[in-house]
């Protein structure tokens, strides 16, 4: 091949952002963990690209933004890729909005579900990575296991279907079979229900609104006679009930939210506190920081920076 027709490779905040809103570019997929990819998904949905959603801190920091400048194009460009929200857009397909009575996102409990709340005062990051349904990143696995997770997908939940946090609710379903259920207002639960396998809602989100056939082991109904479903438990993982918090207080709260609980998962994997000690730093830097409704990407990655500036003060004793 002569250089002349060599790929280009670039990186960087920069780079990013020429390419998610170059003129050649029809989709996007945001996938970078963090904040670090919300300044560019933000100009390619301003743009009318259409966005594949696998970032939960896009909407957690700055779900109102986001929305309003993807409805200026039409809100199904806006594709959700995580395998809770993907399986609640497809169960929405089966009604319309004000026929829904509530939506159920299910968590699979994590590795300290059936742990005495006294024992987790001692757990290390080596076992709290070791999540028993999926294979992530550190800082997800992390989040999953202290249900901080769920509660930045109840946040995504409320901006990405238009509802209210009483309408979302959370349900412990250990199997991890069932993504999502939507219940309609005549009793009907529509329920997404697909093998743990993050191939096909990627797909589904590429290839929307058409199905196309996916490499995804099919599930084996013979094999499926034990489904449980517990409520979580708030007392021992009070990081799901601060995002519910959050979400209803509105404006930067649930960006504070976000950028708390990121130091505080940084310290506990580094060894500096304790995993308990992870929720009581979101929930001072939450006390710390007063939460205002955001005019822009620029203040919202502001609130961002002195978040974390006060989550990182806390979790290393010193007063704020």
């Amino acid at each position: 091949m002569p250089e002349s027709e060599w790929p280009e490779l670039t990186f960087g905040p920069a780079s990013r952002m020429n390419v998610a809103t170059a003129s050649e570019v029809d989709i996007v997929m945001s996938s970078i963990v963090g904040v670090a990819g919300l300044e560019a998904t933000y100009e390619a949905v301003k743009r009318g690209k259409i966005v594949g959603l696998a970032n939960k801190e896009v909407l957690v920091a700055a779900g109102s933004l986001v929305i309003e400048a993807a409805r200026a194009h039409g809100s199904d460009r806006l594709l959700p890729v995580d395998s809770e929200h993907n399986g609640a857009h497809q169960c929405f397909r089966a009604g319309r909005h004000h026929e829904v009575r509530k939506l159920l996102l299910t968590a699979s409990g994590g590795p300290f579900r059936n742990t005495p709340a006294e024992a987790l005062q001692s757990v290390t990051p080596q076992q709290a990575l070791r999540h028993p349904t999926w294979v992530m990143g550190p800082r997800i696995t992390i989040d999953s296991s202290t249900l901080m997770n769920k509660g930045f997908e109840v946040i995504e939940a409320c901006w990405l279907f238009d509802l209210p946090p009483s309408q979302v609710e959370v349900v412990v379903h250990p199997q991890s079979k069932i993504h999502a259920m939507v219940e309609y207002n005549d009793g009907s639960v529509i329920a997404q229900v697909s093998a743990t396998d993050m191939r096909m809602p990627i797909q589904y989100a590429l290839t929307y609104p058409d199905r196309w056939d996916a490499p995804v082991q099919p599930l084996d109904w013979t094999n499926m006679s034990h489904w449980e479903f517990f409520p979580p438990d708030l007392d021992k993982f009070p990081l799901l009930r601060l995002a519910y918090q959050a979400m209803e207080t509105g404006g930067t709260a649930t960006a504070t939210l976000n950028a708390a609980d990121e130091v505080a998962v940084e310290s506990f994997l580094q060894g500096e506190i304790s995993y308990p000690r992870i929720a009581e730093v979101v929930e001072e830097t939450l006390q710390q920081v007063p939460s205002r409704r955001p005019v822009s990407i620029a203040e919202v990655l502001d609130i961002d920076s002195h978040s974390r500036q006060v989550a990182r003060a806390l979790a290393h004793g010193k007063l704020v």
